[in-house]
């Protein structure tokens, strides 16, 4: 093997070492959002109105003298009613944000080596219309100290609830389910360049087996959350681990097993630009 192979191998090992090792001097400040949501809400409305409303006026009249005695009564009776009803199907939008799906995020993030999460103030106004205004949020100064805005919204979250009978058997299997898609974008507080985005799914799922169809099963809803949290933390470190190529000058630690599955796919050094 001659010296310049030798040095290109050398080479090449250190590169990608260097990219699975964390930077401690190349920590990025950010904050994390809660995940903002917006969902068409129906109800169904009924409504029945019904007044009555009555009077009564009596007035008499009498004349007297030494001769003769008059006199006159009368009596006026008025009746009102009203009556209405209506119904139909009230639609509005809800705008808010999920509390919950975020600190598993942080956490990975963390893990990583390369962030530092700023907390951020929530989003508390009453005009739920500037919710997804990010910009303006940064703006007001809801995220001090952060370099970066990890804003997420959620696309798509879904529970399913089964029962499937098992062939054969007297057993049915019930599980519960869950999956939350969320979209996110890396802001930059000072420019307001987007330098990430992506899209980022979390599951979870509780399943128990009952031997028959009339017994009572409880499926742990807790369980169900805790996955999708961890399982959406997870799916978010790898995407902007994939997406960033440089942050502040720096390129972020890539883990292990993303750098050998793009050597397998490229069989070549990554390099970040």
């Amino acid at each position: 093997m001659t010296n310049v192979l030798k040095s290109l191998l050398m080479g090449s090992a250190l590169a990608v070492s260097a990219l699975a090792m964390p930077l401690a001097h190349a920590e990025v400040k950010v904050a994390v959002t809660d995940l903002a949501y917006e969902e068409k809400v129906q109800e169904y409305f009924k409504e029945i109105k019904a007044s009555s409303k009555d009077s009564l006026n009596a007035s008499v009249r009498e004349n007297a003298s030494s001769r003769h005695y008059s006199g006159s009564a009368s009596v006026k009776a008025r009746s009102e009613s009203s009556f209405s009803y209506s119904e139909g199907v009230y639609t509005y939008i809800e705008r808010g944000e999920l509390r919950k799906f975020t600190s598993d995020i942080k956490g990975e993030m963390l893990k990583s080596g390369f962030f530092r999460i700023v907390q951020g103030k929530p989003y508390t106004a009453k005009n739920t219309e500037k919710l997804y205004d990010i910009i303006s949020r940064i703006k007001k100064g809801q995220y001090p100290g952060a370099d970066y805005v990890l804003f997420g919204t959620v696309s798509s979250i879904e529970f399913r609830q089964e029962a499937n009978p098992i062939d054969n058997t007297d057993t049915v299997s019930c599980s519960l389910s869950l999956e939350l898609v969320a979209d996110f974008s890396l802001i930059n507080t000072k420019t307001f360049e987007v330098k990430a985005a992506f899209s980022a799914m979390g599951e979870g799922q509780d399943t128990k087996m009952i031997s028959s169809r009339g017994a009572r099963v409880v499926l742990n809803r807790g369980k169900v959350v805790s996955e999708v949290s961890k399982s959406l933390g997870e799916e978010v470190i790898r995407q902007l681990e994939e997406q960033l190529a440089s942050l502040e000058g720096y390129a972020p630690p890539v883990k292990a097993d993303v750098v050998e599955e793009r050597k397998q796919k490229d069989t070549e050094v990554i390099r970040f630009r």
